[in-house]
């Protein structure tokens, strides 16, 4: 069976301090997003939300992407497999990142923990709801601990 191509249209921009891609960066500061001025109506009451999950397209991952790799944070485990992963390079490059609202004015978002790079396209923004996008009694193996 072959598979429908899928064509996404972003509905904004990640303005970031991040200019380049690089290695291990976790902590980051404040980060804007910059939706579409025709979608902002759809932005109303997402200030009632703490944190928001902020879906997106990594344009520089690497291509074709590999399917091993080492874990972000854990070079120094055995390679797995990408899907096993939080590789930005993927097959089709979408992340996701779970980041706290500060703001919201007009159709620009303050967030902060956005690990993006600067003209990061977005394909969608979902609030954080406890209880929903948290799992109790989760497996992970070892190596993810930090």
């Amino acid at each position: 069976m072959e598979l429908p191509e899928i064509n996404l249209k972003p509905i904004g921009t990640i303005h970031s301090k991040i200019k380049e891609r690089i290695k291990g960066y976790t902590a980051i500061s404040a980060a804007t997003i910059e939706i579409q001025p025709e979608l902002m109506e759809g932005l109303d009451n997402l200030d009632e939300f703490s944190h928001i999950i902020v879906i997106f397209y990594a344009h520089k991952s690497r291509h074709p992407a590999p399917l091993k790799v080492y874990p972000r944070h854990h070079a120094h485990t055995r390679e797995v497999g990408v899907f096993a992963s939080r590789s930005p390079d993927r097959p089709n490059p979408i992340a996701k990142s779970t980041v706290r609202l500060l703001k919201r004015e007009g159709n620009i978002l303050t967030v902060e923990g956005l690990d993006a790079i600067d003209g990061t396209p977005v394909l969608d923004i979902k609030p954080y709801i406890p209880g929903t996008d948290s799992v109790e009694n989760a497996k992970a193996p070892p190596w993810t601990k930090h």
